[in-house]
């Protein structure tokens, strides 16, 4: 039996090997493709993956015994495909974007404590060095990216999110420093009513922190374990997986600090526009995308973001995100559904979508 690497706020789900090749094969790389019909032809090349020449282990799939793979093209957004040797979908590569999609072994993600609801997902998010562009894969840096990420089963944007979920358990760096564990979403106002926003990832490591375009900016005491919307997409793509970081809210090479910066000046590909009222597009998006809502009554300013996770057990479109009403990162539904298509709080909400 194979054993799926559990997360913290999750459930432990165990796979056969047969069931994980029927999960692999059937249906491919799953519902972000969009059933688009703007396939172009495909290039074929022979790539030694990880575990090339065995069928067993948890990277096996038909690919890794033939090393064969086909690069197809799709459109609105540029996108490259890969696929194995019996045509199923390996991964999902963006032109100017650096996450990627990789079909991986089964997981299923949870939050009790916020919702009945589960996520069962094959998709594994990762960073590549540099963004995608058509014809990449051709480069040697894809090549040998490729071999690692196919076989990786170190924890990935799910994975990480999840890591500052009520509940989740603390742990350690290197230095002793708290670097995950359930987070907060900021310290109470001084006037006793609602929390203080500005709580980056910084804050909640308690660390001081150079930016290119800012400088040192030095961690608040009083926002210790604190991530706001914003400071946890930065914690997770950020500091934990090494996507670079802005201090300011301006256009350059990294993640401005706030949401509707991120939105608008940020790295990567707009997926879905804010044209100013409820977004629909939900065949557009993919697992890591960011998406970005209008919450607190103004027309002219997003303000929050989350973390695109997938379509949940119930079918519908969920996300992570932290937010005050329910002090911290969550995937669950207190104060609002984290989902984007029941009609209601969030759902009437969101207006944008950005791949990085």
């Amino acid at each position: 039996m194979m054993i799926v690497p559990t997360q913290p706020g999750g459930s432990l789900r165990r796979l056969g090997p047969a069931v994980l090749v029927t999960a692999l094969l059937a249906g491919g790389g799953g519902w972000w493709l969009s059933q688009r019909s703007d396939t172009a032809v495909g290039e074929t090349l022979r790539m030694t993956e990880a575990g090339a020449g065995s069928s067993e282990g948890e990277g096996a799939t038909p690919a890794a015994t033939s090393g064969v793979v086909t690069f197809d093209r799709l459109d609105d957004p540029g996108r490259t495909i890969v696929r194995d040797a019996s045509g199923a979908i390996l991964a999902t590569l963006t032109d100017g974007a650096r996450t990627v999609v990789l079909t991986g072994p089964e997981r299923t993600f949870d939050e009790p404590s916020s919702t009945d609801v589960t996520l069962t997902t094959t998709a594994w998010v990762r960073l590549a060095p540099r963004p995608w562009s058509n014809g990449a894969e051709k480069s040697g840096w894809f090549q040998e990216w490729f071999k690692t990420a196919r076989a990786d089963r170190g924890p990935d944007m799910f994975e990480i999110a999840m890591q500052y979920v009520d509940g989740a358990p603390t742990a350690l760096d290197s230095k002793g420093r708290r670097y995950r564990g359930d987070a907060s979403f900021g310290p109470v106002n001084r006037s006793g009513e609602g929390r203080r926003e500005s709580n980056d990832f910084n804050d909640y490591l308690g660390i001081r922190w150079t930016f290119p375009d800012r400088g040192v900016d030095l961690p608040e005491r009083v926002r210790y374990g604190s991530l706001d919307c914003s400071g946890f997409v930065r914690m997770v793509y950020g500091y934990r997986m090494g996507y670079p970081l802005l201090g300011t809210n301006n256009a350059g090479p990294g993640l401005p600090r706030r949401a509707y910066a991120i939105e608008a000046f940020g790295p990567g590909v707009t997926i879905v526009r804010d044209k100013g009222r409820t977004a629909t597009d939900y065949e557009a998006l993919q697992p890591g995308d960011l998406v970005f809502f209008q919450t607190e009554g103004s027309v002219s300013q997003l303000d929050h973001v989350g973390i695109y996770m997938g379509v949940d057990d119930a079918g519908q479109h969920r996300f992570i995100s932290s937010r005050e009403t329910v002090n911290g990162p969550t995937m669950g539904d207190v104060g609002g559904a984290s989902v984007l298509d029941d009609g209601r709080f969030f759902s009437t909400g969101w207006r944008a979508a950005r791949r990085i």
